[in-house]
């Protein structure tokens, strides 16, 4: 299993409010998308994946109209 650095930013969805909550952990997985799949619960769920030469892997999420934002740098 890889072991990476999590980023988590939630878009806050308050008008004139343009401050995002930011989350910091230690993950370990092998696949950071389903990782994300896993952790959100909703009706409609999409997600886009971009991955970096450098290992970096970043994963857009909409989850109930909630824009999420996933950085998994390896450890």
């Amino acid at each position: 299993m890889q072991e990476y650095e999590l980023v988590r930013e939630i878009q806050n969805l308050c008008p004139n409010n343009q401050m995002r909550d930011i989350f910091f952990e230690e993950v370990m997985t092998d696949d950071p998308e389903n990782y994300v799949r896993s952790m959100l619960k909703g009706d409609k769920v999409e997600l886009i994946s971009q991955k970096r030469s450098d290992g970096a892997v970043t994963v857009f999420a909409s989850c109930d109209g909630l824009t999420q934002k996933f950085i998994f740098t390896p450890i």
